[in-house]
């Protein structure tokens, strides 16, 4: 049952050569996308916006991204008041997949080998967006990632892998996975 479970991707607006550091925190965030299993809905949040977004966020049964953990989570914090990402249940497709293979993949080498299909743009197309005032481009791009994600999350659950490519582009592998949904909250009342 994936009833308030929620897929996350954000953009930034700048990119690390231009901060001097490595803290996506530092970086800025110009938009973040979600998709809500509970509606199934996709909705963008400019920066103005990430204060609506922390409440949805408080009830989620868990949040799922591509590299959340290292990027999305550390660069989303600074905006949020009441929420520290890390208390929340989240799944993070990356990290489980850089645990059980050894190495990081990237998501457009898994989704052009699970779905046959690529990405939409890359991070630095989606900082030029922003620069330029392209927000309905930016939101166009980080809410098609945040599908990608999605669909790879449900590609994996439904068949207990996903496929990625191999470094130099030759060959389809295959990871085997563990996504199930998360239990439902048990409920303990007698009457």
């Amino acid at each position: 049952m994936a009833a308030n479970q929620i897929v996350l991707d954000l953009e930034t607006k700048k990119i690390f050569q231009e901060i001097g550091s490595r803290n996506p925190a530092d970086l800025g965030v110009s938009l973040v996308g979600v998709y809500f299993y509970e509606t199934h809905e996709y909705k963008a949040y400019e920066e103005t916006q990430i204060h609506e977004l922390e409440p949805l966020l408080s009830r989620a049964t868990r949040i799922i991204g591509f590299n959340t953990h290292r990027f999305d989570f550390p660069a989303l914090q600074p905006y949020l008041k009441h929420l520290n990402l890390s208390d929340l249940p989240s799944l993070d497709l990356l990290e489980d997949l850089e645990k059980k293979l050894g190495h990081r993949v990237s998501l457009q080498s898994i989704t052009t080998a699970s779905l046959n299909e690529g990405k939409s743009g890359s991070g630095l197309d989606a900082v030029e967006y922003y620069r330029s005032g392209q927000i309905e481009k930016l939101k166009e791009y980080c809410l098609d990632d945040v599908r990608l994600t999605r669909d790879v999350y449900e590609f994996g659950k439904k068949f207990g892998h996903i496929f990625y490519q191999s470094k130099d582009g030759t060959s389809r592998l295959e990871a085997k996975i563990d996504w199930a949904d998360p239990a439902p909250p048990v409920n303990f009342s007698l009457f």
